[in-house]
């Protein structure tokens, strides 16, 4: 591979939101290939980390109704009204798929070193997104706590996130970044 599509695939990533998602549906084959490249990620003792709910069809409604009740139940009565309960609903209703983005601890591992690497596998399903011509999103909402029981998490396992996906007809808008150079401390002697 030449280092500049690698530099024009990153550079090209985006956080793409539900609402732009039409309804052209995912194929399973193209998630097997996201999750596929995820599994590929660096992983510290080999523990590989990372475990993915995949959730599609009719269990998007089921994951739609178990986040609105969560955020009914749990956020505080002031952050709740009809404009979040709408998008709390609709989110996963205008995906073609969400992953739950889900860790296995492991004894005498540090956390966020299970954690950097559950990241790194995102990223991974991030980029091929991409490649792909897929949007996707990585949410953090409070109910991803809970989701224990929805999701049947093994002991020692935890929801990070949900990985909203789904194809879109809006051009990305362009990428910007300051320059690395307010980041970067060169160490040479």
């Amino acid at each position: 591979m030449d280092i500049s599509q690698l530099n024009l695939l990153i550079q090209k990533r985006r956080s793409v939101f539900p609402p732009s998602f039409n309804t052209k549906k995912i194929e399973k084959k193209a998630i097997e290939q996201i999750v596929e490249n995820a599994n590929w990620a660096p992983t510290h003792k080999m523990t590989e980390p990372w475990r993915f709910k995949i959730i599609r069809g009719q269990a998007l409604k089921r994951l739609s109704v178990f986040m609105v009740n969560d955020f009914k139940n749990n956020a505080p009565i002031e952050k709740q009204n009809e404009s979040k309960i709408k998008k709390t609903e609709q989110s996963p209703l205008q995906s073609s798929c969400v992953i739950a983005i889900c860790m296995q601890t492991h004894d005498g591992i540090p956390e966020w070193e299970e954690i950097a690497a559950v990241a790194m596998a995102v990223q991974n399903m991030w980029l091929s997104c991409t490649a792909l011509g897929i949007g996707s999103y990585w949410s953090t909402p409070g109910s991803i706590l809970r989701m224990g029981n929805f999701l049947n998490l093994a002991q020692g396992e935890k929801c990070l996130g949900l990985f909203y996906m789904g194809y879109s007809d809006t051009p990305l808008h362009k990428g910007k970044r300051s320059t690395i150079d307010d980041r970067v401390v060169w160490i040479e002697e």
